[in-house]
């Protein structure tokens, strides 16, 4: 059997790959949410989970309840690729749950795994009893148990939840969920829409179906609510608009998430959302592994890029320890490499950017189950991405809850750089003289 490393040295910069199709959208926000049972429900903007949808709930006596139910899952993380993964209620990440400081909330939590689990309320204040850790704080909920959370919220902000049970295994498949909770009293400075994603890398070797829990770095799928690009929802917004993003990370690194068309503001935290006073300008803020960070911006007119800044971040299926082809003159040793890998075709001799292409083209299918490095077409050509990278999508006079892809931005006349030249010796730039 072949190894994945040998996989990758065979077949050199002939990247694995496959074309993504059609874009899939998530559940509409507007159509999940449940009204709250503390605090006036005009003074915030139901969340949307990009690819997501939110958990409804049910009132009993003065409690909000609501009932997650842990599963394993069919997950698809773009077309063309699929794979056995777990999470909640059908979908990873799990719904996300809403709710307003000073509810009273009852969170029932099935089992059916075929191992035990648990639920820790990250970043909440409550009860020991109620933090999740099994064997420390609870009994693990073996499988085909409910268990029940109660407590009372006690903040507001943006928080997650996740097994403290065999962390290891049930995080890396995907068990993961955000919890936002809206301050009573409203907020000082509004937001007109609210959006919320968690962020997680994956080891879907090529060609497999399951998620390696076993790898700790060398991870190829890297996620926005276990999406990659191009199916990332794009985030909508009319121009003017307020727009708060909360970005929570469960992978196994840290990610410098870049905004394209603004400088945003970072205005809050696990901790809830800060004083004006600690509010601080960026384009570009680090996540944490364990954090999340709430970034607010106004939105003006245009497409903009959304992305990790960490280039193999923005890329599917990236294969590492493969030999580097930059330079090397490769013509030729792909008929030779044919022989043994049928479909192979050289590449990366003046960079990766064919790569696209040459999927596109069909010249280059990789294994089943595996999604193209580089995918995503524009207005004008091939995006090249992959990944933790998406969209927003900011149109004039859009209606407040319209959070439909509004198309490409049609940009006014003479403001797209346009080709002045096509000499390679045009003009007389300044060149740094060698020594």
């Amino acid at each position: 059997m072949t190894s994945r490393r040998d996989f990758l040295n065979y077949t050199g910069a002939g990247a694995v790959a496959t074309a993504l199709g059609t874009v899939t959208s998530g559940v509409n926000a507007e159509d999940a949410p449940r009204a709250p049972t503390a605090g006036n429900n005009s003074l915030y903007r139901p969340v949307r989970t990009l690819n997501g949808w939110t958990l409804p709930s049910t009132m009993k006596n003065g409690v909000k309840e609501f009932h997650l139910v842990a599963e394993e899952v069919d997950h698809e993380f773009a077309p063309g690729s699929r794979a056995k993964c777990w999470g909640y209620n059908g979908s990873t990440p799990g719904p996300t749950i809403e709710a307003v400081e000073g509810d009273r909330v009852r969170i029932l939590v099935t089992n059916n795994l075929q191992e035990h689990t648990s639920i820790h309320w990250h970043g909440l204040l409550l009860p020991s009893g109620m933090d999740g850790v099994g064997g420390l704080n609870q009994p693990h909920i073996q499988p085909g148990e409910t268990y029940a959370y109660e407590f009372t919220l006690r903040q507001h902000g943006s928080h997650m939840y996740h097994p403290h049970a065999d962390e290891v295994t049930q995080l890396a498949v995907g068990m993961m969920g955000m919890i936002v909770i809206h301050p009573k009293n409203g907020e000082s400075v509004p937001v007109d829409r609210d959006y919320c994603f968690l962020l997680h890398n994956w080891a879907l070797h090529p060609g497999t179906y399951r998620p390696d829990p076993a790898i700790m770095q060398d991870f190829d799928l890297w996620t926005f609510n276990s999406k990659v690009f191009p199916a990332i929802d794009a985030l909508v917004a009319s121009s003017g608009e307020r727009v708060r993003v909360r970005v929570a990370n469960l992978s196994m690194w840290n990610h410098p998430i870049h905004m394209h068309g603004v400088q945003y503001w970072v205005t809050g935290s696990d901790g809830g959302r800060w004083p004006q006073s600690q509010w601080r300008s960026e384009v570009t803020e680090i996540v944490g592994v364990g954090q999340i960070r709430d970034i607010e911006f106004i939105a003006v007119p245009g497409d903009w890029a959304f992305h990790c800044h960490m280039a193999h971040h923005t890329m599917n299926a990236m294969g590492h320890d493969v030999p580097n082809p930059l330079g090397v003159d490769q013509r030729g040793i792909d008929n030779e490499i044919r022989k043994i890998l049928p479909g192979y075709v050289a590449m990366g001799e003046f960079g990766m950017a064919e790569h696209q292409d040459h999927v596109d083209m069909g010249h280059n299918s990789g294994p089943r189950n595996t999604l193209a490095m580089m995918t995503g077409k524009g207005p004008y050509g091939n995006i090249e991405m992959g990944g933790m990278f998406t969209i927003v999508k900011v149109r004039d006079n859009l209606a407040r809850n319209d959070f439909r892809d509004p198309g490409w931005y049609e940009p006014p006349s003479g403001t797209v750089a346009s080709r002045i030249s096509d000499d390679p010796e045009f003009g007389s730039p300044h060149r740094l003289k060698p020594t």
